[in-house]
């Protein structure tokens, strides 16, 4: 009569868990800190990936609110390499454009400086400028008003100026009021109103608007323009950009340069990613560091629990199911670590857009991919611990001290 073969059990899929969180229930103190090593680095890479996104959704909320329809006009350089000139009835000509539908426009007065009081020396200026501006430019670019009134029919007349966000920080001025005055272009000019942070014209952050007939006046203005903001109907838009430059200069359509403010926005983004990129990097190479944490802490596992490999083998367990529960202990290690560092990510990402005012943004992605870098991480960091486990005979390993 011939023996009966004895054929290994098999190992369910939660005996095969159960068995590979045998060292981490034994030893928590070594399997946290291997865990927070891959926590350390998933967390700062969902971070960086969160804040990123964060910064692009506001971007886009702020651009939605404001539109993308608004194009810029201004002069660029003659075949001769000379600064060209916007002719004055470019606003007007411009508006003619049928899916325009505002249309607004400053020049900047170049001898015209600015300063808190007469007794400035002439060369702290500040960076700021002094531009001419239409009654319309507060619509066209979406700007608010932050204190005072703007500009109106009788004021852009008289010495009066509004103040950009970043102008009137510099000089001083807190608020709008009839006994706040600048003095400009050698005379003195009061202060009717402060503009909000303007995040598609930004150069009116540091400027000083005074009205277009004032500035003629008082100025010497010689009624060029040198930027035109238009306004036109989202779905022509392109249309429109194509046919800017010849409407504001037809005489020379090719000395005009036509852009929309978003352009310098997505070229700001770009910054950012490559920034962002830098981050990952560091989070990478954070992420590689952890998951030498878990090659170490495998292998050393497996030097320790000898007499548990050697009995377990001596009682009919395969080497394929060593290898397997080490594996799992290694999968189950990463695992806990790449959940708790995406915890941790979402969290930085979480406060960092509430000090911000940004929407929360932490893409599905960002959060799977941090998981499953952490499980390959995982895998291949206890791969060889596993086999080496694996390979012990049963002699060997009982005979281990």
């Amino acid at each position: 009569m011939t023996g009966a073969r004895l054929v290994p059990a098999r190992l369910r899929p939660r005996d095969v868990i159960r068995v590979g969180g045998v060292g981490l229930r034994t030893r928590p103190l070594r399997a946290f800190l291997s865990a927070l090593g891959i926590a350390i680095g998933i967390a700062a890479m969902t971070a960086v990936v969160g804040i990123s996104s964060s910064s692009r959704a506001e971007l886009d909320r702020t651009l939605d609110a404001l539109g993308t329809n608004l194009l810029t006009v201004s002069p660029g350089q003659s075949i001769f390499g000379e600064a060209a000139q916007l002719p004055a009835e470019s606003v007007e000509m411009i508006a003619r454009i049928g899916p325009v539908r505002e249309v607004a426009a400053t020049a900047q007065l170049a001898d015209a400086k600015v300063y808190r009081s007469d007794r400035i020396p002439a060369a702290e200026t500040g960076g700021i400028g002094a531009r001419a501006a239409n009654l319309e430019l507060l619509d066209t670019v979406g700007a608010e008003l932050a204190s005072g009134v703007w500009l109106n029919s009788a004021t852009a007349r008289y010495p009066a100026v509004v103040l950009g966000a970043t102008a009137a920080r510099r000089l001083g001025v807190g608020a709008a009021g009839t006994e706040t005055q600048i003095h400009l272009g050698g005379r003195w000019f009061t202060v009717i109103g402060v503009l909000a942070p303007v995040p598609l014209a930004p150069e009116l952050d540091l400027s000083a608007l005074v009205g277009w007939e004032a500035a003629a006046t008082y100025l010497g203005f010689d009624g060029h323009p040198t930027t035109v903001y238009s306004r036109s109907v989202e779905s022509s838009v392109e249309a429109v950009r194509a046919v800017l430059g010849a409407t504001a200069n037809p005489a020379a359509p090719n000395e005009v340069e036509v852009s929309r403010p978003s352009d310098a926005l997505a070229a700001a983004q770009a910054t950012d990613q490559a920034f962002t990129g830098l981050l990952l990097g560091l989070g990478a190479v954070a992420l590689l560091v952890g998951g030498v944490g878990v090659a170490n802490t495998m292998v050393i596992s497996v030097l320790e629990r000898r007499p548990e490999i050697g009995l377990r083998r001596s009682l009919g367990a395969t080497r394929g199911q060593i290898r397997t529960q080490f594996l799992t202990e290694s999968l189950l290690l990463s695992a806990l670590g790449g959940a708790g560092g995406v915890l941790l990510g979402i969290g930085v990402t979480s406060g960092y857009a509430l000090l911000q005012s940004w929407p929360t943004v932490v893409p599905a992605w960002a959060m799977v991919g941090g998981v499953g870098a952490t499980l390959l991480i995982g895998g291949l960091a206890g791969l060889y611990p596993a086999i080496r486990a694996a390979r012990l005979s049963p002699t060997e390993a009982l005979a281990t001290p």
